[in-house]
């Protein structure tokens, strides 16, 4: 990482340090719809950055990731921290929770840049140029 940057981790790079890290928790940052409606990766943990009805930044969010290692996850301190690995629909929304993340003290923070569905391609269509899904990994939905 550097300075307050989020390191920057492909889906595969996720899944292999998930596999690697069993302490790592990754957590989808996405909304509450789109968690339940378009799917996630399986065992993400759900806290929503910008959620419905108001779609303004989660004011507790920094504290709800703190409970969420601080309950046994990774029995880690968020000072020397599990690694926290963040994924949203395309990894701009990752980029900036992790960004706020590392300002308020956390160490090991990581976002997948490609997120779940990727960018969109000259068509306007997701899925197709990258993404947790796309990648082929392992996913569920409600």
């Amino acid at each position: 990482m550097t300075g307050d940057q989020p390191k920057n981790l492909s889906p595969q790079e996720a899944m292999d340090m998930l596999e690697s890290h069993p302490q790592a928790v990754l957590v989808d940052i996405r909304s509450s719809m789109e968690f339940l409606f378009v799917g996630h990766p399986k065992g993400a943990v759900h806290i929503p950055w910008i959620d419905e009805p108001d779609w303004v930044v989660n004011p507790h969010f920094v504290t709800e990731i703190r409970k969420l290692l601080l309950g046994g996850v990774g029995g880690e301190t968020s000072d020397s921290g599990a690694p926290v690995i963040l994924i949203c629909r395309s990894g701009k929304r990752s980029l900036e929770a992790g960004r706020m993340l590392i300002q308020e003290g956390l160490k090991s923070v990581y976002h997948i840049d490609e997120g779940f569905e990727g960018d969109l391609d000259e068509h306007h269509h997701r899925n197709s140029l990258g993404g947790w899904r796309f990648r082929g990994l392992p996913w569920e939905q409600c």
